[in-house]
């Protein structure tokens, strides 16, 4: 939902957090991820403006300008 949130492709993300597309497409596949690589891929994100929420419903929203 973030990388949608952002108008960003796969590769993309993938460029901006340093990692493979495929490494993309497994963590959005859900699948096991090294901790050190979903933490690049959450800096790519919120560098590029998303704000990760934890409320009552945990989500993402774009941060405000």
């Amino acid at each position: 939902m973030a990388r949608a949130a952002l108008g960003l492709g796969v590769r993309d993300l993938a460029e901006l957090a340093k990692v493979s597309p495929d490494t993309i497409a497994r963590l959005e596949r859900g699948e096991e991820l090294r901790e050190r690589t979903v933490d690049a891929i959450r800096s790519a994100l919120e560098a590029a403006g998303v704000e990760f929420t934890n409320g009552d419903q945990p989500g993402v929203r774009l941060r405000k300008k």
